[in-house]
């Protein structure tokens, strides 16, 4: 059975009172009703929680690039405008709804939900921690493979519906990238699934430590080739630059989403500032440790048997702890995919398929092979392992 976000609560003394409790007022098991309701409250904390992410991401992308280009950003809503998200929304909501006449409007309707449901569904299997992530599914890696391949299909019929030959082009610029780019990302985490030794992502953090030496991203030589392919291929993926082609302003006016306005236009923006987020939160997880922290947090050790903080408290402390660590490496990567942006210029179409096809992809290929072959000659241990660890033997033995 799959770990769950209620696995972790069940386990805790106040959820078996309610339990309890609600079992005899109602006259029947209230164990499944409070398993949904517990469901239902997570998934409702964490949707609302990457929507606010995604709106201040765009206070983010503007700040970064005002400081880099030594001018001014949003200053004037909130204190040092960081309302201006919310600003930005409210006009959103009161902009005209505007469907073109000639287009195909049952699925110009589904094209922007489709984008928003497959970004939303890969956060079931996003791992905050070792207990405030939703399900540890055995299939995970799959799992997010597979949903997040929905937004390929959203921004196609994006273009499609729109009956406008400038959207049409970047719809299909976009899901040709995005199926393009899926190899070597898919190449590169099936690598750290072999590190990893399993599908789910709390075995592939797990296997990893706090400190950076005991992080997969300088296991052995080719996992930090691999984390390069992986970064670029989803900076592809969620349509960044210098891999924009499928919105770029000056060559299709606004790509494909040319002809959606208000909301329609806004779940297509939101959906992909938590989608980089979700990205660089899935490379913190195979690469960056995940939510390790550098210090004993396994079984609330630290918390509850040295600083004798209750046992409750201790692992609720412990889990955010883990969040905070997440959630601060995340947000590192985040800033240097804005950073990338305001740095490097757009590509050509055949420069990004040239660079997936002609290079990312075999380099992948390699790098798997290495990543096999390094597994099976040295036993899964890591260089710092190596060098270190069999030098203090050797001296030992001496």
């Amino acid at each position: 059975m799959n770990e769950t976000v209620v696995t972790f609560f069940s386990g805790s003394h106040p959820y078996q009172v309610v339990t309890e409790l609600l079992t005899r007022y109602l006259g029947f098991n209230a164990t499944g009703l409070l398993t949904v309701v517990t469901f239902f409250v997570a998934c409702f904390v964490i949707v609302n929680v990457m929507a606010l992410v995604g709106g201040l991401g765009t206070y983010a992308e503007r700040k970064i690039s005002a400081d880099m280009q030594m001018r001014q950003g949003p200053n004037r809503v909130g204190p040092f405008g960081i309302l201006q998200f919310l600003a930005d929304g409210v006009k959103m909501i009161m902009k005209e709804d505007i469907v073109p006449k000639d287009s195909d409007k049952m699925i110009f309707f589904i094209a922007p939900i489709l984008c928003m449901a497959g970004v939303f569904a890969t956060l079931a299997v996003l791992p905050f921690s070792s207990g405030f992530t939703l399900t540890h599914l055995n299939i995970g890696v799959f799992y997010l493979l597979g949903v997040s391949s929905v937004v390929g299909v959203g921004i196609f019929l994006g273009g499609y519906s729109s009956n406008s030959k400038w959207s049409m082009i970047g719809g299909m610029r976009g899901a040709s990238q995005i199926i393009s780019y899926e190899v070597p990302v898919t190449l590169s985490i099936i690598a750290m699934v072999l590190l990893g030794g399993g599908l789910n992502f709390k075995d592939i953090v797990g296997a990893q430590g706090g400190l950076p030496h005991q992080w997969f991203i300088f296991h052995n030589p080719f996992t930090v080739i691999s984390f390069i392919v992986f970064f670029i291929g989803a900076l592809a993926e969620t349509n960044r630059a210098p891999f924009d082609l499928p919105e770029a302003e000056s060559e299709l006016v606004s790509g494909y989403h040319t002809e959606f306005t208000g909301m329609r236009f806004a779940f297509f923006a939101l959906a992909e500032y938590v989608e980089v987020f979700v990205l660089c939160g899935v490379a913190v997880a195979l690469y960056l440790g995940g939510y390790q922290v550098p210090f004993e947090l396994s079984d609330t050790f630290l918390l509850h048997n040295k600083i004798g903080l209750p046992l409750g408290p201790a692992r609720i402390l412990g889990q955010l702890l883990e969040v905070g660590g997440f959630v601060s490496k995340t947000c590192a990567l985040y800033y240097v995919v804005i950073w990338i942006r305001w740095t490097l210029p757009r590509l050509r179409v055949d420069q990004l398929m040239t660079l997936c096809w002609k290079y990312l992809t075999p380099i992948a290929l390699i790098n798997l092979v290495g990543v096999a072959f390094w597994v099976y000659y040295f036993d899964g241990e890591s260089m710092w392992n190596l060098i270190f660890k069999s030098g203090a033997a050797a001296a030992g033995g001496h």
